[in-house]
């Protein structure tokens, strides 16, 4: 058979065993704070049609893959699917088709791989897992629930090993009203355009309003608003400083002020309102958050989400929701390459069981039975070797212990077990059924590069 060269795909990362193992780590811990909120699993399929895809996010029906059975090509039998780009449009779909068995207000997360077209680069790729949370009601959404969101991440977040974090809340009738304030009509290209501000800069961005119609003194007033950044509901004063009046302006100042007053009695220092702040997907309505790791911001945002009124809707009822989702790909892929975060072994074995001699086998499987039954992950070396090479063999790959079947005599005549700690050197007399392992070992930790 020719060989052939295995070229990697760009944007499609895949990890190795110990940083696999890190990502794990991330996930079950964000599970358990999900849960521990009362969000309840579901998962939703990886395709919808595309016509449910398209216009549902801005610009991004240029991201989407299509997605098509070779023998159905240049065939009109079958309806266009593509890959979802996010995991908000699908699960809109989900709750029009499944509303009459859902409770509501319902909430859901969920934690599936996306797909997106777009130019891969560093921390963004085109095959990535997003965990989201998501809240949503029949007819009406309790506005308290914008400020639980960030609430939740925060408290993720925190029990990860992200550093110092700061979550960035907006609300879009800030801008949209500001704006239509200014007699801008187009608000939702000129959100388009300030949502740039961090790519291209302010220069560029006033040369871009300019160019879609705005004044030079509509476009430093945009400028104006989208400089304005406090951890305390100070903003409000520096929005009315500014001289724009609009009823749907006062309605998000009021809308932004709450989640900040709320952020500043559960988690205070974590939330900040970031009039720049607009994201670019069009579905958002309200409250929009983004999540960037302090000293790391030229990462961009980790986690992000918001409002939405009427993308959940059958034409006679709509379900409005809001909701906001980690990028976990990119967040673990940035911890790797910039903190050198890994996981401190590349396998779950917290234990390797020797084997003296290929007769012996059965009896070191044996241990490893009784281990693995009592929820101690371990395995058999897979050659009896020298002793020395076993050791090697679970240093090479983290493995603390390395057991002995039979390994000293005892007064009575009898074969006792033993287990060597080969990171210290200790070595103890044990017995699989009773021998604890330290809880600190049981699992692989965290380990920051040097």
């Amino acid at each position: 058979m020719a060989s052939s060269k295995v070229t990697p795909l760009s944007g499609f990362p895949e990890l190795l065993p110990a940083e696999r193992l890190l990502e794990l780590h991330f996930l079950d811990t964000i599970r358990e704070v999900f849960e521990l909120h009362g969000f309840a699993p579901i998962e939703t399929r990886a395709v919808e049609p595309v016509e449910r895809l398209v216009g549902k996010g801005g610009d991004t029906d240029k991201e989407i893959y299509a997605v098509s059975r070779l023998a159905a090509r240049g065939t009109d039998t079958e309806a266009e699917l593509g890959l979802h780009f996010d995991l908000t449009v699908p699960f809109a779909r989900y709750v029009l088709e499944h509303a009459g068995k859902l409770s509501f207000p319902f909430r859901r997360y969920q934690i599936q791989k996306v797909w997106r077209g777009e130019r891969p680069q560093e921390g963004r790729f085109r095959e990535f897992t997003q965990a989201d949370i998501d809240v949503v009601d029949l007819g009406t959404l309790a506005p308290h629930f914008e400020a639980e969101m960030p609430l939740v991440i925060a408290e993720a977040f925190t029990r990860l090993p992200v550093g110092e974090f700061r979550i960035q809340v907006n609300n879009r009738k800030i801008p949209e009203g500001f704006y239509l304030g200014l007699g801008l009509s187009d608000v939702a290209g000129t959100l388009r355009i300030v949502d740039k501000l961090d790519k291209i800069g302010p220069a560029n961005i006033v040369s871009l309003l300019i160019e879609s119609g705005a004044t030079q003194e509509q476009a430093e007033q945009c400028l104006a608003l989208a400089g304005i950044r406090t951890d305390d509901t100070s903003f409000i004063e520096q929005v009315r400083a500014l001289g724009v009046e609009h009823p749907t302006l006062d309605e998000g100042l009021a809308a932004l002020a709450a989640v900040i007053e709320t952020g500043r009695s559960v988690a205070p220092g974590t939330l900040v309102a970031d009039l720049r702040i607009a994201r670019g997907l069009d579905y958002y309505t309200g409250t929009v958050y983004e999540t960037q790791i302090v000293g790391n911001e030229d990462w961009g945002s980790v986690c992000s989400g918001g409002r939405y009124d009427a993308l959940a809707s059958d034409g006679k009822v709509t379900y409005p929701g809001v909701g906001i989702s980690i990028g976990v790909s990119r967040l673990v892929h940035l911890l790797i390459s910039h903190r050198g975060l890994t996981a401190t072994r590349s396998t779950p074995a917290a234990v390797l069981v020797a084997v003296t001699d290929e007769e012996s086998r059965p009896r070191s499987t044996a241990i490893a039975t009784v281990l693995r039954e009592r929820g101690i992950p371990c395995e058999v070396a897979p050659k009896a070797d020298r002793f020395g090479k076993q050791i090697r063999y679970a240093d090479r790959r983290g493995i603390p212990y390395v057991w002995f079947a039979g390994a000293r005599e005892s007064e009575s005549g009898e074969r006792v077990d033993q287990v060597k700690d080969i990171r210290s050197g200790e070595q103890v007399d044990a017995d699989a059924a009773t021998w604890t392992c330290p809880p600190a070992d049981l699992r692989p930790g965290i380990r920051v590069g040097e």
